[in-house]
């Protein structure tokens, strides 16, 4: 370890953030580095625990003791190898990961943990800036061809694996450009778009073939890939979003949140839309869904104009503050606030929307109800509303920001013929990815549901590696 007693004498820092009249201003990143010196106070606080936690909490089972000592010690280029060995896209997740690794650090028993993210996001960042990142070109080419449908993290994280390793690697995209919901669903002043940009220059320099505007299933007939691919990885995403069935849904006003997102990101880089223009300018907004979208949505909101925002959760407020001796390592189930809501918005919880009400087909507020929570024996928790707590709130415009159920059915899912699960995801199992479809593989959100872009890192590494061994036999790529 570094400094052996640097969890003693450096209190626990983090990066900081730009006013908020300042940022709601803009579309750009606003996060404020900490700066190589105080990077290094941060990193040399890592107990290296004999049993290091924070292996276990990072999906991607990133090996955290060991770059922060490399960084503590001032050996950032070495930092980065390590760094990179597990984590393809460390840039991606120092901006986007809820950082599940500093729940599960042991100095988070007194919610003191290492800044991890920060750390990670420093390292990477200086990478690029040094000029230390470069394109891995593999030495020896297998001959075979692998078809990546989806260019989101899971997708790109498979192809850039299988590249190095010797694949000719074609990445399907159906939007113009690539990226998937990590350029066309998070905001950019989450994670600006030139991230993306620059890893894909690697890539192509790397081997990999992009090809934009290319919909398998729709102007790419699913029968061709089949025949020319030796094999097929569906990366394609969970975008099949939780709608709400109740009385005056179909009123002027009312819009999926990813719609609404989507939008706003191509506006940003001058990409043409077809929809009618969705604008939170001047309007009493009401965002349904209490996670990570529906702060999104809370955030584009506010740098929109909006007159007001409210955030409605059919859950109970979370406490401030888990019982670490109840969930720690674990991930803890706690009241999460971020950047967006600090910029303005009203939150509340245990309420149900029972109707939309409008006039002249256009929407003007939600009917609501209060909910009451009970466990039964088993402990399972139970909703009932809570008799006369009715009421009725303003909206101009509703944003439905309740989650994804599955990916999409209709069109690739169905020609291709693989099962699903009980969960209406594409059924295909950690040990292998593959998918009851000859050939065929699957991994990221369209085969374990809605997650994090870290948990889509690790399911496109460990598909590579399946895939790797099926076309060759064995596989050196890592899991």
């Amino acid at each position: 370890m570094g400094k052996a007693t640097g969890f003693i004498e450096i209190r626990r820092r983090d990066r900081s953030y730009d006013a908020v009249d300042e940022r709601v201003k803009h579309y750009h990143e606003f996060v404020i580095p900490l700066g190589d010196e105080a990077t290094r106070d941060q990193a040399a606080r890592c107990m290296d625990c004999g049993i290091p936690f924070c292996h276990n909490g990072c999906p991607v089972n990133n090996i955290i003791p060991e770059w922060n000592d490399l960084v503590y010690k001032n050996n950032w280029r070495e930092a980065l190898e390590v760094l990179h060995s597990t984590n393809n896209f460390p840039e991606f997740t120092g901006r986007l990961c809820p950082a599940p690794c500093e729940e599960s650090c042991t100095l988070n028993l007194d919610d003191e943990p290492v800044t991890i993210k920060t750390i990670e996001c420093a390292i990477v960042d200086r990478g690029w800036q040094e000029g230390w990142i470069e394109p891995q070109v593999p030495v020896r080419r297998s001959g075979k061809l692998v078809a990546v449908i989806g260019s989101g993290p899971a997708g790109l994280a498979c192809a850039q694996q299988l590249a190095r390793t010797g694949h000719r690697v074609a990445v399907f995209e159906k939007n113009r450009r690539m990226g998937g919901l990590l350029r066309y669903g998070i905001p950019d002043f989450k994670m600006e778009t030139d991230k993306i940009d620059r890893r894909i220059a690697q890539m192509q320099a790397e081997g990999v073939r992009f090809r934009p505007n290319s919909h398998i299933g729709g102007n790419v007939p699913v029968d061709g890939l089949l025949r020319d691919s030796d094999a097929i990885v569906l990366a394609c995403g969970s975008e099949q979003p939780r709608d709400l069935e109740i009385p005056g849904r179909d009123a002027a006003g009312v819009h999926f949140a990813m719609d609404f997102l989507v939008q706003q990101n191509r506006r940003i880089s001058g990409e043409a839309f077809v929809q009618d223009e969705i604008l939170a300018t001047g309007k009493k907004v009401i965002v349904i869904g209490g996670g990570d979208t529906g702060a999104d949505c809370v955030g584009t909101s506010n740098r929109q104009g909006a007159a007001s925002v409210t955030q409605l959760e059919i859950m109970p407020r979370p406490p401030e503050r888990e019982d670490k001796l109840l969930t720690w390592p674990d991930w803890p189930l706690k009241l999460r606030t971020s950047t967006s809501h600090h910029e303005g918005c009203e939150r509340d919880w245990s309420v149900a929307t029972r109707s939309v009400k409008s006039k002249n087909g256009v929407v003007t507020g939600l009917e609501l109800a209060r909910l009451e929570w009970k466990q039964d024996k088993t402990g399972q928790a139970h909703m009932s509303e809570i008799e006369g707590s009715e009421f009725t709130i303003e909206a101009d415009l509703i944003l439905l920001a309740m989650g994804f159920v599955h990916p999409v059915h209709d069109g690739l899912l169905e020609q291709l013929g693989v099962e699903l699960d009980q969960r209406g995801n594409i059924g295909a199992s950690e040990a292998d990815y593959q998918t009851t479809t000859d050939k065929v593989f699957a991994c990221g959100d369209a085969r374990r549901g809605q997650s994090l872009v870290v948990w889509a890192i690790r399911e496109g590494r460990q598909a590579a590696r399946s895939v790797d061994r099926f076309l060759m036999g064995q596989t050196e790529l890592p899991r």
